[in-house]
């Protein structure tokens, strides 16, 4: 396993990681999720990634017992969390300073923990100012229930204004931020952040390196039952691949096949290897529902070897969808 810093911060995670998001606490099963999070664990991911959202708690529920039967060491992990959705009361979302030491207070005690070592806001809040944001993620940092805080899927300009409060009030910033990132997916990354790489040193454990599935090529024959786009509440990722674009996209999954085919890997990992390579991506968060498919996960930082710039170029041609320049910023 190789690990990075996670941006300007001293803290080092996993370049590959593992997260909870559909899986764990709602799709499969505690004995399952302990062998998925043993099987990642022994191929030395250190990051395991949650959400007070994920499966409305019980994604931490599930996760924190099987660390604690474990019986890891607490400093050899890093766990994250992450706060806007914790239920259907007035001030259970959002990132009001209420629900941000509440919703903590909650994600902890599921957990099992004293602490997280990554706390993220897991929307932009528009009801809330960033002010009151920031302020309450110093109190949780200052408090020691957590060690960093940062975002996930604000825009550049939303992680600069909280970044510049921060700074202004000799607060505690933003470090971190976790957007969607995959082949189909590029612009916030590749284009609309990179100023925030130089300025503000910030890392990224970016989520979807496989589209939810899509660039696995198990759909390129349709939606198997049982799979996360046949869950139900996932609606908008079944229109997402029987639109138009969805159907483009499956054809371009179907030319990758014949990469993968060629430097001896499967789909998966080429699109896992391929986000691996961005040098501005800290750790790629992968999820599984069997250990077989976390051992194949593990297996793609083998194959980022394998990306030369004549098979990146080869990448590049079937995708065709780099993304658009941004206008120069201020």
């Amino acid at each position: 396993m190789q690990y990075n810093n996670l941006g300007c911060a001293g803290i080092k995670v996993s370049a590959l990681s593992l997260g909870a998001w559909v899986t764990y606490g709602e799709q499969v099963d505690e004995d399952v999720t302990f062998k998925c999070m043993v099987a990642a664990y022994e191929a030395g991911v250190n990051f395991f990634d949650n959400a007070e959202a994920y499966g409305s708690g019980n994604g931490e529920i599930v996760m924190g017992n099987v660390i604690k039967k474990t019986g890891w060491k607490r400093s050899d992990l890093v766990i994250s969390t992450k706060i806007f959705w914790g239920g259907d009361g007035p001030n259970d979302s959002g990132l009001s300073w209420k629900h941000i030491i509440e919703g903590t207070n909650a994600a902890l005690k599921r957990l099992q923990m004293d602490y997280v070592d990554l706390i993220f806001c897991h929307r932009p809040d528009i009801e809330t100012p960033i002010e009151e944001t920031v302020r309450a993620m110093n109190h949780v940092i200052n408090q020691g229930k957590a060690f960093y805080w940062g975002t996930s899927e604000w825009n550049a300009d939303q992680i600069m204004e909280a970044y510049g409060i921060a700074r202004r009030e000799h607060l505690i910033p933003p470090v971190m931020e976790q957007p969607e990132y995959n082949m189909f997916k590029r612009q916030r990354i590749e284009r609309e952040y990179i100023r925030l790489y130089k300025e503000i040193g910030l890392g990224t454990t970016i989520w979807s390196p496989l589209a939810s599935g899509l660039l696995s090529g198990k759909y390129n024959q349709g939606i198997p039952s049982g799979s996360r786009f046949s869950l139900e509440g996932y609606d908008w990722l079944r229109k997402r691949l029987e639109g138009a674009e969805g159907q483009k996209n499956i054809e371009k999954v179907r030319q990758l096949s014949e990469i993968a085919k060629d430097l001896g890997c499967t789909t998966a990992q080429l699109a896992i290897a391929w986000c691996s390579k961005n040098p501005n991506v800290s750790t790629v968060i992968t999820g599984a529902s069997r250990p077989e498919q976390v051992d194949e996960n593990m297996k793609a930082l083998e194959v980022a070897d394998l990306l030369s710039e004549d098979v990146l170029d080869r990448i590049e041609n079937i995708l065709d969808n780099k993304p658009k320049p941004l206008p120069n910023f201020r």
